[in-house]
């Protein structure tokens, strides 16, 4: 498994400036042009530069950070690490040559070798439990060779926007080698009563003026059933609440459901009431 941080040398905490300096001087080590037929040498560069790539972009690095590098890669195509990445302009900014023309096959150019067949892309809508929980999905796809049924598993925590690499469902390769790879973009639907928030899960709920007042235990939806919370004397409207562990789940740190109360106020009062109120009212209440 690789660690950015250690690919560069730098811990985790890292300003953007020094992950720069740490990347030109991994960079000039290793260039290519420094080491020739060395493809050693050429597979570090590769490496110093798909951990710059990522921890040099806000947020990639806030994904890596977050799900290391097993989830972030659930997230990120290749394709994806290296969009917006210019190479060369780096490169020419460390008063290096342009490495595509140079060196075809590091990241474009004239490939060494039998060719990987182009990856191809697709769209998977799934549902906001399926994304907040995780799942398995076969799935009757139309691919490169044809109609087939494939199992796709689905990380819990997954967002809009993501990739879910399926490797060697791509287009074929054109002389022989490896077919490319599909990624399918995730597209989450909405739900009626949630919303996410990072890892946490947001619910409204309605009480009324006495429950406030004096407290009470209230049933609860969430994702892993209804729970009881506690809800304490003197709550006021739009208070939030905290369900610790009931969000995203996570081997590490799962989030939680927020929960925020908004104390229903009674729009008619019948005669007892009105009195009750009077009476309230009275003492200071």
């Amino acid at each position: 498994m690789t660690d950015f941080y250690k690919t560069l040398d730098i811990p985790k905490s890292t300003s953007d400036d020094e992950i720069k300096k740490a990347y030109r001087k991994k960079a000039k080590e290793f260039h290519p042009d420094r080491n020739k037929n060395n493809p050693q040498a050429e597979e570090k560069f590769k490496k110093v530069s798909e951990a710059y790539a990522v921890l040099s972009d806000k947020e990639k690095r806030k994904q890596y950070d977050q799900f290391g590098e097993d989830g972030f890669r659930k997230r990120y195509s290749q394709e994806d690490i290296f969009r917006g990445f210019d190479i060369n302009d780096i490169m020419r900014g460390f008063g290096m040559e342009d490495i595509f023309g140079g060196h075809g096959g590091m990241f474009g150019g004239h490939p060494r070798g039998p060719v990987k067949g182009q990856d191809v892309q697709s769209h998977l809508g799934i549902s906001f439990e399926d994304a907040v929980l995780g799942a398995e999905k076969k799935l009757s796809m139309r691919l490169p060779g044809g109609i087939e049924d494939i199992q796709v598993k689905i990380p819990a925590g997954i967002k809009t926007g993501s990739n879910l690499r399926l490797a060697g469902k791509g287009q074929p390769s054109p002389n022989g080698g490896p077919s490319g790879d599909m990624y399918l973009r995730i597209k989450t639907g909405s739900h009626p009563l949630y919303k996410r928030d990072g890892k946490n899960i947001l619910i409204d709920r309605e009480i009324k003026l006495s429950e406030a007042m004096l407290g009470t235990s209230l049933d609860v939806p969430t994702l892993f059933g209804v729970k009881s919370l506690k809800i304490p004397a003197g709550t006021q409207s739009h208070s939030k609440l905290r369900m610790k562990g009931l969000g995203v789940p996570s081997v590490l740190s799962p989030g939680d459901q927020i929960v925020t109360l908004k104390v229903v106020y009674p729009k008619d009062l019948n005669e007892e009431q009105k009195k009750l109120a009077e009476n309230l009212k009275e003492i200071g209440l």
